[in-house]
This record gives C-alpha cells, structure tokens and sequence, in this order.
C-alpha cells in the first residue's frame, strides 16, 4: 500500500476504485503510461503485432514463454480441435430474445458451458491438475469465437455455420459470421486486432475475474464474471461510441466546431484519454496502421478523415495533459470498414481478452487467497428500533 493511501492515524485512506492501490504482483503484462508503451511478457506488442499470430500470443500469456514450433503446433490443433459448441447451446440462444446484445448472450453462454464441462475435482490449489486446467483455458479459447459467431447469426434467424479447422483463429471467426473465407488481409488484420487486445494488466475486467476466480470458482464462471464486467459502457463499448461521434460530425469541416463545443461543456470525448497512458496507445497506432492497410485495398472510409482531424486538433489542447486516442478511438473504424456489425465490436474485445484473463487465473492459482477488502463505514451507530406503527 502507498504512503499516500495512508492517514496519520495508520488507518487505510478510501480509494475510490482503488485507484494506485496495488492487489497484485504479476509478469504477465507492462505498460508505461508515460512513454505509451506495451509489453506481454516482457516483448514489446509492436513486435508481436509484427512477427506473431494470437494463437502464439495466447500461448505465451498462458505459459510464459515464446512456444517452440512443436508446442505451438499441438496448441493450436487443440483450440482447432474444440471449436465446436453442444448443440444444446445453440438450442438456448435460439430461445434468447432477438434485443439481447451480444455481451449478455456471450456471459450467458460461458457460464453455461461450465455446465457441459464440469471439473472432475475441486479446485486444489496445493495439487493443481495442470491438464486439466490447460484443457478449461483452450476449451474457452477455442469456443468464445463460435459462440459470438452463433448468436450473431441466429439472432436474425439464419443458421450457424460451423467452424472450419483448417483456418486459423481469426480467419475462422470471420468465416463463421459469413460463410466466406476471408481475404488474406483481412485474417491478418483480424488476426493483429486480436493480439493488441488480449491483455493489458490489470483492468476492471481481469481484476472481476481474479476476485472471482479467488473464491476457486470454475473457469467458466470466472471467464462468464468478466465478460459481465466487459460489458459496461465504462469498459467495453467505447469504441461503439467512437463511431457514433464520428457519424454525428459528418463531415471534417465540422470537427472544429464539435470539439470547441465539447471542450466548452467540459464534456468527455469519445476514445480520447486513458486511466493508464498519458501518452498515444501503442495500439490505437497499430491499428492506424491496419486501416491504411485496408483503405489502399477497399478504398477510403470518410469517418476515419474525421477521426483524424479529431486527434490533431486535439493534440495542442489535450495532449499536454496526457489525453490522446487509446485502442479504441481507431478500433471501430477498422472493424466497420471489415464489415463487421457495431455491437460485435466489444464480443470481439472479449474473443481476444480471454487469453490475458485466464493467464491472470493460472498465475494466481498456486498463491491463491480470496480478495476480502476492507470497507470505511461512514454510518451511524447505536439507532433505535421503531416500531411499524410509530414510524
């Protein structure tokens, strides 16, 4: 705990959030705000956006180290292997309202599918089943992407397409969605998508499913409390936002007028600003990257000129207090220019997202204690019972 959280007496200071209190050591991830850079397992995520795939990403947040080409290679025909869902869950997303958003029906499906794969034995953390535990981490790897990919496609009443195991994660999840093997650029950029948003230390999401994975819960009912947490508008969905401030300025001409006015109202601006970087996110420019990508092949996408002229002309305003684009004011661009519907955006978030959370859980296991915080009360004492007929 730090000096400044703290008081006089010895007495714990409130920390709304528990902003700057630390509640875990991990080696998983890194970021420097200051400098707006990332690291998974110490290698810098330009890097791995560069050179790896998310299935070798997902390896190394697992397990620690780069695979070798036999290790990578056995992982991923596992996660081939177990693409598929029961049928039983494609018979419950059929009775899921067609309103329901993606998220809710993805929490509800992981949660269910602890159900169908049940631990044959408790959770002992002084004898730890690692098979067992690497089978729960690729099964949920394996099927997030089919189960977002089902819902997506019988919410409008088509039928699910199964998965190929001859493509790779990111050309599957596409491939599912459509019926279409995609363009080699677009895996690559699905692909890319993916590894830039598979982990970043410890946020809402990850700590959820820390605090429930510390009660020894499964891990579909730790993967199914991070997803719920994913879901609000606080943490996923900022993206989804993005466009729909793009699309309200409709034109580059009219940006100006649109940040003065925000600025003016000192009301926050979509994808802009970030608890942790107080540089630009090494993300939000591997992602610029990835839309010049696509636009040289399928053409310009006018919201992303806006976008730009956004991020200039915030820089001289904003920049100096450390607010700058993070992943997800350049996200959305990218996934709608791929054709991708808009409240997929934050499931794709969680696709991706499960590798960190349940290299967050693996790494915790072995030391586990329960998160048990503390609370100041603020309340009265000593209050009297009133009887129902004198109140």
């Amino acid at each position: 705990m730090s000096d400044s959280s703290i008081r006089e007496n010895g007495a714990p200071c409130y920390s709304p959030g528990l902003a700057g209190i630390p509640v875990a050591e991990s080696a998983i991830s890194y970021v420097d705000g200051q400098r707006g850079h990332l690291e998974y397992r110490g290698i810098d995520i330009e890097v791995l956006a560069e050179r790896s795939t998310f299935e070798e990403t997902a390896f190394l947040l697992l397990y620690g180290h780069l695979p070798k080409a036999d290790e990578l290679d056995r992982f991923t025909a596992e996660l081939r292997h177990h693409r598929r869902i029961k049928y039983s869950i494609r018979d419950m997303i059929k009775c899921f309202p067609e309103s329901a958003h993606p998220m809710d029906a993805l929490q509800a499906c992981v949660a269910a599918l602890g159900m169908f794969y049940p631990m044959e034995k408790a959770l002992d953390v002084q004898n730890l089943d690692q098979e067992e535990l690497h089978l729960s981490c690729v099964r949920l790897i394996a099927k997030m992407p089919t189960l977002v990919a089902a819902h997506a496609r019988m919410r409008r009443g088509d039928d699910p397409i199964p998965p190929r195991d001859d493509l790779s994660h990111a050309a599957n999840f596409l491939y599912m969605l459509d019926g279409e093997e995609p363009d080699p650029l677009l895996e690559r950029i699905m692909d890319v998508a993916l590894i830039v948003h598979a982990e970043h230390t410890l946020n809402a999401s990850t700590f959820s499913a820390m605090v429930t994975g510390s009660t020894l819960a499964d891990p579909y009912t730790v993967i199914s409390s991070a997803v719920g947490t994913l879901s609000g508008p606080l943490h996923g969905g900022a993206n989804e936002e993005v466009l729909e401030m793009l699309d309200e300025i409709g034109s580059v001409e009219a940006a100006e007028d649109y940040l003065n006015r925000k600025l003016a109202n000192k009301e926050k601006i979509p994808g802009l600003g970030h608890r942790v970087y107080k540089a630009k996110d090494p993300r939000a420019t591997l992602l610029q990257k990835l839309y010049g990508d696509l636009t040289r092949k399928y053409g310009e996408d006018p919201t992303y000129a806006i976008a730009s002229r956004i991020e200039e002309l915030s820089r001289g305003v904003l920049g100096p207090k450390g607010v700058c684009p993070n992943v997800d004011f350049y996200s959305g661009i990218v996934y709608r220019k791929m054709g991708i519907e808009t409240d997929l955006f934050t499931p794709i978030f969680a696709i991706a997202r499960v590798a960190g959370w349940l290299a967050h859980w693996l790494e915790m296991l072995p030391h586990n204690r329960i998160y048990r915080p503390v609370q100041i009360y603020v309340g009265l004492h000593d209050q009297p019972y009133v009887p129902m007929e004198e109140r």
